[in-house]
């Protein structure tokens, strides 16, 4: 099958930030005024349509795995009120925007960037349709006589990360006896946090503490920085245009108007696609292995690097994917040698590679998709810097602790060129460049979200998916990465956001199983 492009936002997982969005149910909806009896000779009474109004229960399902949703919504109320409870993770009251035209109903959801068109039935009792959010998902609602109250999250005083793992094995229980880390699942994961310095790594299910994954996405956060990294060099300008950086006669500079530039690449806004429309994989399970720059560089020149006339947030794995191939280009390298060179080498992450070494070969941990069946690892080689790095917790805190105190990096980092501007790379690579949806905004390809300060990113391969985030302000950070592709409820991403909740005190998501 075609690889699914991952968003940067996953299913109804509301990234650190609270996760219950508050509001309340609506009011019970308005009962219709009685229709006057009809004389014998007067002709029939016109049958108003059915409402949409009222309480729907479905379940959004992706294999044999299922998460519930409740909608409350009530088009009697000016304006109408309309909310979304995600049951099992314990996340009630989501806004959402009705918009409702015959019997066709479409509701926004910008909370998590998604959105919901299904058609009501004659008799009002169901509504059909589809779930949009980076994919598409059927969705059956039925009407429900009365909503279920959605169970709080359950809130603790601040957890030390000295004593994390002892409430996470509490807390995990569930998972590892019949959910997303089960025996049969042949799952693992493997978690690192980072508190005022103090570090913990610890592993459940297949995992190892030093077990080495792909990070999928989390790599655009490595792009970003090695952008922030050839400013400070001199060696770019973030308004330089990509076609700038691109072998001569690739792609012809947009007859009017603006052109994409490296930024636009690095905040999302460059227009392209999530995916170029030559990418035909031979093998579907290795999918990007025969992707290279020569098809790269074909779509290119013939899609164009004209901006859109309105900018937008826009995820797309090409953009990414072209950046770091582009910046590749001005360095005379690959994008492997520029990663080492620039990043991990001057930071010590020698178990942070895009071509495994012997020694992570051996820890390589094997990956499962969503399904929990044996998946292929992936090689990226043209997009590379969309999604290409293999890692370890150990490494990714290393990474995170030097996003956290850029300030205060070891010395060794500056006995290279590189590791000299490395400190104020990775703060410039922090400042916001733009807003991604409601809530949130983007600096160099890192998500930041304005209720918390924490910035954070995801990602997913075939048979992998990872999360990472970091809080200067609170100084902790916390990475998970598991050897199962993201599902339509990532694991991952709850994981990571259930870790933070408890290190701050909040009220943390349900890590347990989702609904059959």
């Amino acid at each position: 099958m075609k690889p699914r492009a991952l968003s940067p936002l996953s299913l109804f997982v509301l990234p650190v930030a609270a996760i219950a969005c508050g509001g309340s149910p609506p009011p019970a909806p308005a009962t219709p005024a009685p229709v006057a009896s009809a004389s014998s000779s007067s002709p029939p009474p016109a049958v108003a349509p059915p409402s949409a109004s009222g309480i729907w229960l479905g379940t959004l399902k992706s294999g044999g795995r299922g998460l519930r949703l409740q909608l409350r919504l009530d088009l009697a109320q000016t304006p109408p009120t309309c909310a979304i409870d995600s049951l099992d993770q314990q996340a009630p009251g989501i806004p959402c925007t009705p918009t409702v035209t015959g019997s066709t109903v479409k509701l926004d959801v910008p909370a998590v960037h998604g959105s919901l068109q299904a058609t009501l039935s004659a008799d009002g009792n169901t509504l059909d349709g589809t779930w949009s959010q980076g994919m598409a998902l059927p969705l059956v609602l039925t009407r429900q006589a009365s909503a279920i109250e959605v169970k709080a999250p359950e809130a603790m005083a601040p957890v030390d990360v000295a004593n994390i793992k002892d409430v996470m094995d509490k807390d995990l229980a569930a998972a590892l006896a019949s959910g997303e880390l089960a025996p049969a699942t042949d799952g693992g994961v493997t978690i690192g946090v980072v508190q005022h310095g103090v570090r913990r790594i610890f592993s459940y299910g297949t995992a190892k503490p030093d077990s080495v994954f792909e990070i999928g996405s989390v790599t655009k956060t490595f792009t970003g920085l090695l952008l922030a990294q050839s400013v400070q060099q001199k060696k770019v300008r973030l308004d330089e245009p990509v076609r700038a950086l691109l072998p001569a006669g690739t792609v012809a500079a947009p007859a009017s108007g603006a052109e994409i530039t490296l930024l636009d690449l690095s905040a999302q806004r460059s227009g392209l696609p999530r995916m170029p429309d030559n990418f035909n994989p031979a093998d579907k399970t290795n999918p990007y292995a025969d992707y290279d720059k020569k098809a790269l560089y074909a779509f290119i020149g013939t899609h164009g690097v004209a901006m859109p006339a309105k900018p937008e947030f826009g995820y797309s794995n090409l953009g990414v994917g072209l950046l770091g191939q582009a910046l590749a280009e001005r360095a005379g390298t690959t994008y492997e040698t520029l990663l080492r060179k620039e990043i991990t080498g001057p930071l010590g992450m020698h178990d942070t590679a895009i071509k495994l070494t012997d020694s992570m070969r051996a820890r390589f941990v094997p990956g499962h998709d969503g399904e929990h069946k044996p998946a292929h690892a992936w090689d990226i080689d043209a997009l590379a810097g969309a999604g290409a790095i293999r890692s370890t917790a150990a490494d990714m805190l290393t990474y995170l602790e030097a996003q956290l105190h850029p300030d205060h990096l070891p010395r060794a980092v500056g006995a290279t060129p590189e590791g000299k501007t490395l400190a104020a790379a990775i703060a410039a690579s922090h400042v916001v460049q733009g807003e991604a949806m409601p809530g949130m905004h983007i600096a160099l390809n890192w998500l930041r979200v304005d209720e918390s300060g924490s910035f954070w990113h995801n990602g997913g391969t075939g048979g992998y998916s990872a999360c990472a985030l970091f809080n200067p302000d609170a100084d902790f950070a916390v990475v998970v990465l598991l050897n199962t592709s993201p599902g339509e409820r990532p694991f991952m991403d709850e994981l990571a956001a259930h870790v933070a909740q408890r290190l701050t005190g909040k009220p943390a998501v349900s890590l347990g199983p989702s609904s059959p």
